[in-house]
């Protein structure tokens, strides 16, 4: 059996092992593959595994062998489903995998924004501290995270996870959900998406991007917000209205953003976001601690072997 990785480095660069795929046939992995070389590499694959590389449906049309893909990732809109479906390939994706890292990501931009470390950290080295006329000073304002407000916008393993940690922190957590949980711990309060807004002291995302959340964070619900708020995405890129965002934050309608993810990936120089006031980006990597991609990997490997058995799981199609 052949089984062909289309886009491996993402997952791993080197630090993981790929020896557990050789037990179910014979693999090629490739770093990345352009789309042009998408149906000359997956040629004669009975099993094709992909993160971003996109199988549309004139690619699954011409890989009659194929019999299975999978998304080394939770999202798997990068296969055409119904094209899968309609052969009836079997489409698998990776679930739940990272949960606690992108939780811990989500409070490392929180901490970044209020406590501004690095930049501290930074001033001490170019000799300021040295040269300051008191014991300590600090250049940007310090908040504490206690007694604040947190709204949670998603309330899946994600954003429960993340509600823990705020409440571990004795903030106030306020949570908006497509479906109102029956019971919520002490401290959880269940409101309505303009409640959520306007009384967050940090607002997080943790929404599928669907429809209806596609640019939810627009200019009318950021004029909700307090000035001083922070905004923080780790979920998807598109749930911003990012010029809006970028707006508020350079007219100090809002007071700063820790984004994880863009609209765009990779992104485009003129994104507003990268020239707005206190806005901090990092380059999507809630998901890829070295303990979370191995996750990934191993629930990938369990997902082909249940196939193998014919009792195929976490099937998306």
């Amino acid at each position: 059996m052949k089984i062909v990785v289309l886009d491996g480095y993402t997952l791993n660069p080197g630090d993981l092992s790929w020896k557990e795929l050789e037990q179910f046939g014979r693999v090629e992995i490739f770093d990345r593959t352009p789309a042009e070389d998408v149906i000359r590499r997956a040629a004669g694959a009975e099993i094709l595994l992909t993160n971003k590389t996109v199988l549309d449906a004139a690619a699954i049309a011409k890989l009659p062998l194929l019999r299975y893909i999978g998304v080394l990732a939770t999202g798997y809109n990068v296969v055409d489903i119904g094209a899968a479906r309609a052969r009836g390939i079997i489409v698998s994706n990776v679930p739940a995998y990272g949960i606690d890292s992108v939780a811990q990501m989500c409070f490392a931009h929180i901490l970044n924004l209020t406590n501004r470390v690095a930049d501290h950290a930074a001033s001490v080295e170019r000799g300021d501290w040295c040269e300051a006329e008191d014991f300590c000073y600090w250049q940007y304002p310090l908040m504490e995270l206690a007694g604040k407000t947190m709204s949670i916008i998603g309330y899946g393993a994600l954003g429960q996870a993340v509600a823990r940690l705020a409440l571990a922190f004795g903030m106030q957590v306020l949570i908006h959900t497509r479906t109102v949980p029956g019971r919520l711990p002490e401290g959880v309060t269940h409101v309505d998406l303009d409640r959520a807004f306007a009384e967050a002291d940090i607002l997080s995302l943790h929404c599928p991007l669907t429809e209806k959340t596609a640019g939810m964070v627009d200019a009318t619900r950021l004029s909700l917000m307090k000035p001083t708020a922070l905004l923080i995405n780790t979920s998807r890129g598109p749930l911003l209205d990012e010029a809006a965002v970028a707006a508020a934050l350079n007219a100090d309608r809002l007071g700063g953003a820790g984004l994880d993810v863009l609209s765009e990936e990779p992104p485009v120089r003129s994104n507003p976001l990268f020239r707005a006031k206190n806005c901090f980006i990092t380059p999507h990597i809630a998901w890829a601690t070295r303990e979370a991609r191995n996750r990934l990997f191993i629930i990938a490997a369990e997902n082909i072997r249940a196939f193998l058995q014919g009792s195929p799981c976490n099937v998306v199609n």
